[in-house]
Parts: C-alpha cells; sequence; structure tokens
C-alpha cells in the first residue's frame, strides 16, 4: 500500500473521538457508574410534529430518489424567513443560502473554498476542536487570535493580520457568552482592511440566556460583504444527528461551496428536508422550552459550585478550575467526565467544558460530584 496522501497526515487526532474512548475505558472500570458531562449531545431531541413529518415523508412513493443537489427551493425559503422573522436579516434563497448535512460539513469545506494551499486561516484561541480540520485538509497555514477574557472573550481584531479566511463563534463553544459588544462591527472591519472573509458558526444562536435575544453576525452593516454564517437545526430542534445545516450568507461563497456540493454529493433525503421545513415553518413553542430547560440547568450548576462559571449561552458552562483539580482527577477519582481545555486551544489550559445537554438526574449526579471536588480543593 502506497503512503496515505499528505491531506490525511496533515489532519490532527479528532479531538472527540479521542475524549470518548478515554471516557468509555474509565467507565469500563470498576466504580460507581460515570457520569458523563464531557459532550454536546442533545438529549433533548426534536418536537413531535418534526418527526411525524419525517415519517408521513418516508413513506411516499415518490420521495426515495435523489433529492434536487441544492435542497429543495421550500427549504431554503423557509430558512430565508427565518432569518428575516427572528435575526432581522434578508437573505435570497437562491443565491445566498446552501444546504448541507450538517454544519460541520461546512466547517471543513468552508476552508477548502476560502483559502488555497500556503494561505492562512485564523481560529479564535479558545476554538471548537474541528476547526483545524478544515485548514489542514485545504493545505492552509493555521493561526490563532486570542479571545481576552477580561473583555468578555472577544478578540481585539483591529490587531490582526490579514489571512484567507478568520473563523468566529457566538455563542461561543466553549466560552459559553454571547458576542460581545463591536466585536461583528469589528469582524465587518478586519475584512475590509485585510481582504480576508469571516466564517462565523452561530450553532448556538437561539440557545442565550437572561433575556438576551438572538443575535445574527449578518444583521451587522457590511457583513454580507464580508462573509457567511453556519447555522444548524441541531441546537435550535434537537435534531442533533439529523445532519442538515446551512451556510448563508455572501452570494460568492455559498456559491462555492453549491459548487463543491455539486461535485461530492447529490442531494439531501427529501423526507429529511420536510422534516426540516416542518420545524422551521411549525409551532416555535419548543425553542423556548429547550432554552429555558437549559437555563434552569446552568443555575442548578452555578448555585452548587463554590467557583464562577461562564454561562450566557449555548448549552455548555465554560469553568476555570481550581488549582489542584484537573479533569483527570475529576475522572478518576470522582467519576464524573468533562471535557479539558486543553483540547480548545492553547489558552484552554486549566479550564474544562461542562455540558448541560443530559437527563436532569444526570446532571443533578454530576453536580453533586463537581460540588464534592471542588470543595475538596478550595477548603
Amino acid at each position: 500500500m502506497r503512503p496515505r496522501p499528505a491531506r490525511i497526515e496533515r489532519l490532527p487526532e479528532q479531538y472527540f473521538v479521542g475524549l470518548l474512548g478515554r471516557v468509555a475505558a474509565a467507565a469500563a472500570e470498576a466504580g460507581p457508574p460515570l457520569v458523563d458531562l464531557g459532550r454536546g449531545n442533545p438529549e433533548l431531541g426534536p418536537p413531535a410534529h418534526v418527526v411525524e413529518a419525517l415519517v408521513e415523508s418516508a413513506r411516499r412513493p415518490d420521495v426515495h430518489g435523489y433529492a434536487p443537489i441544492r435542497g429543495l427551493a421550500r427549504t431554503r425559503e423557509a430558512i430565508a424567513r427565518r432569518y428575516r422573522d427572528v435575526y432581522g436579516v434578508e437573505l435570497d434563497p437562491d443565491r445566498e443560502i446552501a444546504v448541507l448535512p450538517g454544519t460541520k460539513t461546512g466547517i471543513v469545506e468552508l476552508s477548502l473554498v476560502l483559502a488555497d494551499e500556503g494561505e492562512t486561516v485564523r481560529l479564535p484561541d479558545p476554538y471548537y476542536p474541528d476547526y483545524p480540520s478544515g485548514p489542514a485538509f485545504a493545505g492552509a497555514g493555521l493561526e490563532t487570535f486570542p479571545l481576552d477574557p477580561d473583555a468578555g472573550w472577544a478578540p481585539h481584531l483591529d490587531d490582526v493580520d490579514a489571512a484567507a479566511a478568520l473563523y468566529l463563534n457566538y455563542p461561543s463553544n466553549p466560552c459559553a457568552v454571547c458576542a460581545p459588544d463591536g466585536v461583528f462591527a469589528a469582524a465587518v472591519r478586519w475584512a475590509e482592511r485585510t481582504g480576508g472573509a469571516i466564517v462565523h458558526d452561530a450553532a448556538y444562536i437561539d440557545l442565550v440566556y437572561d433575556g438576551r435575544a438572538p443575535a445574527s453576525f449578518l444583521a451587522t452593516p457590511g457583513a454580507k460583504d464580508a462573509g457567511v454564517e453556519m447555522w444548524s437545526m441541531s441546537k435550535t430542534y434537537g435534531m442533533a444527528g439529523w445532519r442538515i445545516g446551512f451556510v448563508v450568507g455572501n452570494a460568492e461563497i455559498v456559491e462555492r461551496i453549491n459548487v463543491l456540493n455539486d461535485h461530492e454529493r447529490v442531494g439531501i433525503f427529501e423526507p429529511m428536508q420536510r422534516a426540516t421545513i416542518a420545524a422551521l415553518e411549525g409551532p416555535q413553542e419548543s425553542v423556548a422550552e429547550r432554552v429555558a430547560t437549559y437555563e434552569r440547568r446552568r443555575d442548578l450548576l452555578a448555585g452548587a459550585l463554590a467557583a464562577p462559571i461562564v454561562c450566557e449561552g449555548t448549552f455548555f458552562v465554560w469553568l476555570s478550575l481550581p488549582e489542584g483539580l484537573t479533569a483527570e482527577r475529576l475522572l478518576e477519582e470522582h467519576r464524573v467526565a468533562v471535557a479539558p481545555g486543553e483540547g480548545f486551544g492553547p489558552s484552554g489550559a486549566g479550564w474544562a467544558r461542562i455540558s448541560l445537554a443530559v437527563a436532569d438526574d444526570v446532571l443533578a449526579l454530576g453536580v453533586e460530584r463537581l460540588a464534592e471536588a471542588f470543595a475538596g480543593v478550595l477548603a
């Protein structure tokens, strides 16, 4: 067998594959049942009418061929209406919306269509661990720019050098903050100054707390000239694993994604799109209920720990671990798994990401163990 192609060798270890392996190994050891708060895998599924739409559509005899390569027109129109009605953004459904099998696909594909080999892609630090995969596939260089915890985890983009593309993510995974004032406007200025493109990952846009309203990067003046936003059905509607998401905004970048997908795949299963339409056009009470559930769980965790937490949005909590307490120690001594901050970039050292996307009884047990662990080192 010939050696692996360089693009495969360039890939970093997939963070969550490694994390899940360590957690599974610990769970198999003798001791009390392990509580896994390390993975963002929502246990709250979609509302019943969405599942029913999938089932009813799948029973039709005329849906089992290839769907339109670029998605059903009604799917794109439903996304355009959501962006207009909820986020205050006008989108052309034919030119400014690409339909993808999940936004994790978009994370990689956007680097492929924005950066040539040898160019640079800039990522925030901390960052979502799958972001480096895109530059690796593209043969692009990767450089980070810091998020400032003293400024609400905002970057200082006026000081960031040029690149082919710059990624942002608010509400932030892992930092669990909403976009600080002025960040999106600074991103537009960066794009105007450098000619690079902004990629904003808005997977958690609707999961915001304490009376905050969802905020789209594309609502910023000039944003559609500067870049695109990724949006997903996974978090807003509990459709994680259904694999359907969108890249929206700048028409040229959307067309590049569409051209790539013209060659890579033949559409998304039509019943999946019918269910997506049902979610977007149907009753929206489940979204507010989902937000309220995660906010209640956040408050439970915050009230139990003898340390401040960060959580303005997402279904994660970003937590600075006290001296003497590590993610490994929590796993080995307290039988509770968290996502070590080191996996989210250099500045994640000493931090941990905790998931609220678990059943209430599981979270309650995890919170009890975390409180004991914190009390033990803070006493």
